[in-house]
């Protein structure tokens, strides 16, 4: 997940902007989370955890309706009530979460799993880590796991992809959640799903579970319905909705004329006003075709009504622009966006001892900016330069991209020098975690990423006929 792709679902997050960031930047700083913030789509999991920070400080209350279904759900859901996981809850109620009593102790921590749903194409794991987990390395209150999922190892398992985690303090320990999207293209209805946690809090252990997971068969509404939008040269096509106990999921297809543009739906209208909300998108396929680029997405929707007629659908744009580069032999230089009316003027470059100092302001960005849009560009521009070795640039994976080690800077501090020209300093560390190694100003080069400056676009909402009856 790029930065337009995480600007969009803050842009969906009703909470405090400046708690986002900060939970973003402890995310992306926290020891153990950096080799996860270079993944593609693995950034959704910081956009996950943003949608965690919103569900906890918007929901210190649980609804009214949710409280009619806990008065007569069975004790396993009271857990779900503890993270307000409303589909948890009715899970429970239905008595469709397995209950779960595996409990593994390593280096004097116990890990206990408690539970397990499976629903739609999401999947719930719940348990209990004791209070000797408070030994570790992290802050009193902190519970972090090092995990994978099926065997996999490190940032390549597909089971990390929108990964959520919820923690919360009880007597003796902690309770936490893990939520997954299902992560592949077929849905099994019975499978064993393998877990090892490698540590917690920096302590070592090997915890491993063979946890089983089921669902009854997912009834399905086919559709395949299209829209084209000739003008922003994309189109989406409508396919499926899969619908479980709880939750729906839709099935969709996008095609774009530029790599790396991105259509999220922010909601759905039925025929009768109902809305309907969409979770982080699970990607499915993704390939290049003559019309464009093709990715086929799976996301999890409310469940859908049985006695509707009809969906209309609002799309949201998310456009991206390639970055942009300039080789630090010159103490000023201008930048142009490669898509949009953006440029960045380069006005000096200078090193200080162990820091890099550029100075520079902005062209074609809106008038009159508020001070929340200027703080959050001031925020933004901590991770939009890039400090990159010349003869590493090539080593850079565009599918998984992030400068290669020693061999690049991907963070900087920002001050603004004046709002009203839109002028700021960044200062890069060259001797701090991420460095170059033998560091010239005429071997290195600056790319920028003019993306997150792009607002999203609402494109015109569409309405798609649901056939009648299910598979």
């Amino acid at each position: 997940m790029d930065n337009k792709e995480l600007k969009t679902a803050i842009e969906k997050i009703p909470v405090p902007k400046e708690k986002v960031f900060s939970a973003i930047s402890k995310g992306i700083n926290k020891e153990g989370n950096r080799e996860k913030a270079k993944k593609k789509r693995v950034l959704a999991g910081v956009a996950a955890a943003a949608a965690l920070l919103g569900i906890t400080i918007a929901s210190g209350f649980v609804n009214p309706t949710m409280n009619r279904v806990l008065a007569k759900t069975p004790l396993i859901g009271g857990i779900f009530q503890e993270f307000n996981d409303a589909t948890g809850v009715e899970l429970a109620n239905q008595n469709a979460v397995t209950e779960l009593n595996q409990a593994i102790t390593r280096n004097g921590v116990t890990v206990k799993l408690t539970s397990a749903y499976f629903d739609g194409s999401v999947v719930s794991i719940t348990g209990f880590v004791d209070e000797d987990v408070e030994k570790g390395g992290n802050e009193k209150g902190e519970v972090s796991f090092d995990i994978n999922f099926e065997h996999y190892k490190g940032d390549h398992d597909p089971w990390l992809n929108g990964k959520s985690n919820d923690i919360k303090k009880v007597e003796n320990g902690y309770n936490f959640q893990w939520k997954m999207d299902y992560p592949y293209k077929s849905l099994k209805e019975n499978f064993t799903l393998p877990i090892t946690i490698h540590n917690i809090n920096g302590i070592k252990g090997e915890w491993n579970f063979e946890i089983p997971i089921q669902q009854e068969k997912n009834r399905t509404l086919v559709i395949n319905q299209e829209q084209g939008y000739p003008k922003d040269e994309v189109k989406i096509r409508i396919k499926e909705i899969l619908t479980a106990k709880a939750s729906s999921s839709l099935i969709y297809e996008t095609v774009e004329k530029y790599k790396g543009d991105v259509i999220n739906l922010s909601k759905a209208v039925d025929n009768k006003g109902k809305v309907y909300r969409f979770e982080n998108p699970t990607y499915l396929e993704e390939s290049k075709q003559e019309d464009g680029y093709h990715s086929t997405v799976r996301t999890e929707m409310t469940k859908l009504h049985s006695d509707i007629t009809s969906l209309t659908f609002y799309p949201r744009l998310s456009a991206a622009d390639p970055k942009v580069q300039q080789l630090l032999n010159s103490k000023s230089f201008t930048l142009k966006s490669t898509r949009f009316n953006f440029g960045l003027q380069v006005n000096d470059v200078t090193q200080k001892g162990e820091k890099l100092v550029i100075d520079y302001q902005f062209t074609g960005l809106p008038k009159n900016l508020s001070q929340g849009q200027l703080e959050t560009i001031n925020h933004n521009l901590e991770y939009l330069f890039w400090l990159v070795d010349k003869e590493y640039l090539t080593k850079i994976d565009p599918e998984n991209p992030w400068p290669p080690k020693n061999h690049g800077i991907p963070f900087n501090k920002v001050k603004m020098v004046d709002k009203a020209t839109a002028h700021f300093q960044s200062t890069f560390d060259l001797n701090g975690e991420e460095k170059i190694e033998n560091f010239k100003l005429e071997n290195t080069m600056l790319l920028f990423d003019f993306s997150s400056f792009v607002p999203s676009k609402d494109l015109k909402p569409f309405t798609v006929v649901l056939p009648v009856g299910n598979e």
